[in-house]
């Protein structure tokens, strides 16, 4: 049938009120949000919104309450959509944004596709993979992988992936999202080693939309953290170590869940298998830890200092 694409669409979205069929690869995917207050009477007051692409570019789409817990699942990264009788409004100015992978993709930032129950009904398919044909120009999915050797030149805040074997995993903690706030963010700390430095990959891990990936981290896993950000230099302490912390579209992947990923074709991710192949796992099991208080950054090592 007619299919429009996002070019076009941001050219003529104004003088318009019904659109033709869009046809898009989901690149990003943020963490579900709930925006549900006790004075506000919603049935199911949830938010998500997703990086969407096709042969002209990229925009943001949003999916409203109850299509949430409908299709929140489904929709993964590198999905491809068949939008219908969806509705074309303004871009929410204070959204975060993933940095793409690809650098060359042209971004339509001023609009964004809005997916509701009613007014209009959003009609959603999902195309599977094998029958995505070519000569429909849609992007594939890019990463950013990062090794551990490469860590420790990247400026503060930059934006990457990383794949490690988990060698510590820290126990579940929370922390204010606000001052006196009754809300609270759940996190944990993690280590993950490649083969390329002597030191792991440091992860503050903020529990996403993945709940059954987030309680199995454990050691021997090999572990995939995408958009994460770097943290540099936050402390006076000269053994201060940086870090990676998870961002509002990180995804992340335990051993058991790698299988048809969009990552599994990229080139540091197979040379990662590759040593993990020439590792000894009793030599590995030895070295790994569980559980325990971990702070840091980590304190001076004398009240002098500190």
């Amino acid at each position: 049938s007619k299919l429009t694409n996002l070019g076009h669409l941001e050219m003529t979205w104004r003088s318009r009120v019904h659109f033709h069929p869009l046809l898009v690869r989901i690149l990003h995917k943020s963490r579900l949000r709930y925006y549900g207050k006790p004075e506000k009477k919603m049935d199911m007051p949830y938010q998500a919104y997703f990086e969407v692409a096709d042969g002209s570019g990229m925009m943001s789409m949003v999916l409203w309450n109850s299509l949430c817990p409908e299709w929140y699942h489904s929709m993964n990264v590198g999905t491809v959509l068949l939008l219908t009788k969806y509705t074309i409004k303004t871009s929410y100015p204070f959204k975060t944004h993933p940095t793409p992978g690809d650098s060359q993709m042209k971004r339509f930032a001023t609009i964004e596709i809005s997916l509701n129950v009613r007014d209009p009904p959003t009609e959603i398919s999902i195309i599977p993979e094998e029958m995505v044909k070519p000569e429909w120009g849609l992007p594939e999915v890019k990463y950013r992988f990062i090794t551990r050797s490469e860590l420790d030149d990247l400026p503060h805040n930059y934006s990457c992936d990383v794949i490690g074997l988990v060698t510590f995993v820290g126990r579940a903690e929370r922390a204010r999202k606000r001052e006196h706030s009754e809300d609270f963010w759940l996190y944990r700390w993690a280590h993950a080693i490649d083969g390329t430095s002597d030191q792991p990959f440091i992860l503050e891990l903020f529990a996403t939309s993945q709940p059954d990936v987030f309680e199995r981290i454990h050691p021997m896993r090999y572990l995939v953290c995408t958009q994460m950000r770097v943290i540099q230099g936050l402390t006076e302490n000269p053994s201060r170590t940086v870090y990676l912390t998870t961002s509002n579209e990180s995804q992340i992947f335990i051993t058991g869940w790698h299988k048809g990923q969009p990552y599994t074709k990229d080139a540091k991710v197979k040379n990662f298998i590759e040593w993990t192949k020439s590792q000894s796992e009793a030599d590995q099991i030895k070295k790994t830890v569980i559980g325990g208080y971990y702070p840091f950054p980590r304190p001076p090592d004398s009240f002098v200092k500190y």
